[in-house]
Parts: C-alpha cells; sequence; structure tokens
C-alpha cells in the first residue's frame, strides 16, 4: 500500500510538473545515474579498487570460516579421549573462533563497516563530480528539470529519448569538462 501510495505521489508530480512545463514552457531532461558511474573510467577505477579489497576481506573469511571448520572436525574426532575439562577448553576456544570470524565479517561488510568506508570515500568525490557535471550541462541546455532514471530508483516512469542528457553527461565526464 505504502509503495502504491508513493508511486501515485511521483506520478502526480511528474504529471504536475509536465503540466507546469507546456504552461510555462519550463524544460525538462533526465539522466542515468547508474549507467553514468558505470562509464565513467573514475567511477570504474574506484569500483575496481573497492571490488579488490572486498575480495581480498571475503578471502579472509573464507579461510577463517575454513579454519573453524578443520579444528572443530578435529574435536569432534578427538572428542571420546577428552575430559570434561579438556573438552571445555576447545569448545571455548571453537566459540572465541567463530566470534572473532563474526566480528570480522561486521567490521568489514557492516552497514558502518571498512567496505562501506571504502566506498562512501572512494565514490562521494566522483559523485559531487557527476552532479557538478549534470547541473553544467542542465544550464547550457537550458533544462528546469533533470531527473534520474535507473533500475534501481524508478523517479522517472517514463522519458522520451531525445530529453535523455546521459550521453552527454559521460561524454563531458570523459572530457574533463
Amino acid at each position: 500500500m505504502n509503495r502504491l501510495l508513493r508511486t501515485f505521489v511521483v506520478c502526480a508530480a511528474i504529471a504536475l510538473l509536465c503540466s507546469l512545463s507546456l504552461a510555462q514552457g519550463l524544460k525538462i531532461g533526465y539522466v542515468n545515474s547508474a549507467k553514468i558511474l558505470q562509464e565513467f573510467p573514475e567511477a570504474q577505477d574506484a569500483q575496481k579498487k573497492i571490488d579488490a579489497q572486498g575480495k581480498a576481506w571475503q578471502d579472509s573469511l573464507e579461510q577463517m570460516s575454513n579454519d573453524l571448520q578443520r579444528d572443530f572436525e578435529a574435536f569432534q574426532k578427538k572428542q571420546a579421549t577428552l575430559n570434561d575439562a579438556a573438552k571445555h577448553d576447545q569448545q571455548t576456544m571453537l566459540a572465541q573462533e567463530e566470534q572473532r570470524g563474526q566480528q570480522f565479517r561486521t567490521e568489514k561488510f557492516g552497514q558502518d563497516g571498512a567496505l562501506a568506508r571504502l566506498t562512501d570515500s572512494l565514490l562521494t568525490p566522483i559523485k559531487k563530480k557527476i552532479m557538478k557535471v549534470i547541473e553544467t550541462v542542465a544550464k547550457s541546455e537550458k533544462l528546469t528539470f533533470v531527473f534520474d532514471r535507473n533500475d534501481q530508483i524508478l523517479v522517472l516512469l517514463y522519458g522520451d529519448a531525445k530529453f535523455d542528457y546521459t550521453h552527454v553527461v559521460i561524454d563531458r565526464l570523459t572530457r574533463g569538462q
């Protein structure tokens, strides 16, 4: 229900803007921000760095998991020969090892983890640069409004291709203007 209401509000806002643009001569355009990020070389380089670091941390996490599995299997094999104190010590060690793995996962891949911080630190300056170029394109094309149209966020439900300025933004970014 909430999604339906949000879609209705967005459609109503777009309809209002379109009627205003016809009445007042407003010019509206749109870009695909996801495509811009995919095609902009600086963003591609940043994504490669993010992916490489994420893979390294994922490999470390998998190694920790494999070590835990190996230690658990070793414990199961010798469990029958251990006294209660030794069993308790081994179980405590295994629990601590599992906890270290969970802590590593949270520190690296959690919502505010190292990967999220790295992504933010690398992509925020690039996004600011893209926004400046979008603003430059909007001013040079005399656009009153510029919407985003990508697969993740449906702010624009339909747009005629002649009002798509994605390639203009990509071109200016790659030329450094």
